[in-house]
């Protein structure tokens, strides 16, 4: 008499096959609605934010907590390469290029704002001086210079961003499947020397990232009033909660700073910035604490706009 033997679960042949095919159908069934999300977010649509007006700027949340838009020292920034900026478990974001600034978060949210401005399908046309009047700057030969550079770095800058519903599926993807090319934070620009006319070409999937009103609202009169980058940067975090009361840990924070020192040495900056908040009104009550779990965190109440 013969006796069969089994192979182990995770050596049988048959379970094996199956367990391949589920997940080809699973990459399948993700490329499609990915693929599905971009087509429809490539369609000519209005960019209509509402609550962004000549006070007031938009930054997509899952953009705001990240650090792809850092406080960093001036001449130091450093190279990515597909660097997770924020992971998980509903979203997914990575990106390319040199590291950027918060002067280069003052002129992404300045251009989401004009392209609010343009009709549906069109790309707003700009005069560089009044540009930069728009962000408080003077026009200065040195501005123009910086402004041009800094308008190729943001160009250049490339994210790939995933982001799923509760239920896991998938609301929107672009760059991290091969049927969606990555998403430029300045889809490129065109500018004329004789006249200083720039015209800006908007990627038409940002709407996407943008809609159900998923994205935070900036005080732009008081953000000019800023006189600390980490400053602003902790203004773009604050809006993405509607928490009165909100927590970060100073490691969290540091890290999100893209600051490489020590959390003591960080602690300084970041208590002369919450001091800064509070004068400005968008914050009350800053205070470093002691967590439950023996951590150092920021404590603050988010006041109204």
């Amino acid at each position: 008499m013969t006796s069969s033997t089994r192979l182990p679960f995770h050596k049988d042949k048959n379970l094996l096959r199956l367990s391949a095919a589920m997940q080809r159908a699973q990459q399948k069934a993700t490329q499609a609605l990915a693929a599905a999300a971009q087509k429809q977010a490539s369609t000519p649509t209005p960019f209509i934010l509402p609550g962004i007006n000549e006070t007031a700027r938009a930054i997509p949340n899952y953009i705001a907590r990240s650090a792809i838009f850092a406080p960093v020292r001036r001449g130091w920034r450093i190279l990515h390469d597909d660097t997770v900026f924020l992971e998980g478990s509903n979203i997914l974001l990575k990106g390319s290029g040199k590291q950027l600034s918060e002067d280069h978060a003052d002129i992404w949210m300045h251009a989401i704002y004009l392209q609010t401005t343009a009709l549906p399908g069109d790309q707003p046309v700009i005069n560089r001086a009044d540009f930069l009047r728009g962000m408080g700057r003077n026009t200065s030969g040195a501005s123009y210079e910086w402004l041009h550079q800094s308008m190729k770095d943001l160009a250049k800058f490339v994210i790939c961003i995933e982001a799923k519903k509760r239920n896991g599926t998938v609301k929107y993807s672009y760059g991290n499947h091969p049927s969606t090319r990555v998403l430029p934070m300045i889809g490129g620009f065109d500018y004329d020397e004789p006249t200083g006319i720039y015209t800006l070409h908007i990627d038409p999937r940002w709407a996407q990232i943008f809609s159900n009103r998923e994205y935070a609202l900036v005080d732009w009169e008081k953000r000019l009033k800023m006189r600390h980058d980490l400053s602003k940067s902790l203004q773009r975090l604050v809006g993405t909660s509607a928490d009165e009361i909100q927590k970060y840990s100073l490691d969290i924070l540091k890290e999100r700073a893209q600051y490489t020192g020590r959390v003591r040495d960080f602690r300084p900056s970041l208590e002369r910035s919450l001091l800064e908040l509070e004068r400005l009104e968008i914050i009350a009550k800053p205070r470093i604490e002691i967590s439950s779990k023996n951590q150092l965190q920021a404590v603050w109440i988010r006041l109204s706009r």
